[in-house]
């Protein structure tokens, strides 16, 4: 089995570790992550899931990062709520790739019908779902990355979503894309 790495980029949030590692009962399967806050000078924004549960009789992976923008309110939503939404769409297991599709969909409508309470800021997300050591499922938004180790090569498993080009998209969902001060690179919300 490959190696799978979704933590991409340093990530952080509200845990009671920096680090962590798990691994599988029923496979071969190990995991780790390092939570790191970076040089901005602003509270950490970004949150991560790592955990392996039983599923209706199968055993699931679940990994995800969540980087924060303008704020922590919508990472730490989607940690809650992201994959209770996956896994509450009827046909998870028989169509997992139409079923993380509906999610995040649906997640996103709630985020923006929330936006009041979760203020203007948003996230990117990448999740990985590994359903009993066997398919492995990828989704992003924004540019957080997956990324697949095979035999030591780093395989992009997502393409990143570009602010700029994808500005009137952003818009028309309800969010912004503006340069914030620092790296000088597009963000959005």
């Amino acid at each position: 089995m490959d190696c799978f790495c979704c933590f991409h980029q340093v990530v952080g949030g509200r845990s009671s570790c920096s680090s962590g590692k798990g691994r599988s009962y029923l496979f071969p399967v190990k995991y780790g992550f390092s939570l790191v806050k970076g040089k901005a000078n602003h509270p950490m924004e970004d949150y991560h899931v790592a955990k392996i549960v039983e599923y209706e009789g199968q055993e699931l992976g679940l990994f995800a990062i969540y980087d924060g923008h303008l704020g922590d309110s919508v990472p730490a939503y989607l940690q809650k709520h992201l994959f209770s939404n996956i896994l509450k769409e009827e046909d998870f297991l028989p169509d997992p790739a139409n079923s993380i599709i509906k999610a995040y969909e649906t997640t996103d409508q709630a985020i923006l019908s929330h936006s009041s309470d979760l203020g203007r800021g948003g996230s990117t997300a990448v999740t990985a779902i590994l359903i009993n050591n066997q398919n492995l499922w990828v989704a992003n938004v924004g540019d957080s990355r997956a990324v697949l180790s095979r035999k030591g090569v780093a395989i992009q498993m997502t393409i990143d979503h570009e602010p700029n080009t994808e500005r009137g998209f952003i818009e028309n969902k309800g969010g912004f894309v503006s340069n914030m001060p620092g790296n000088g690179k597009p963000r959005s919300s």
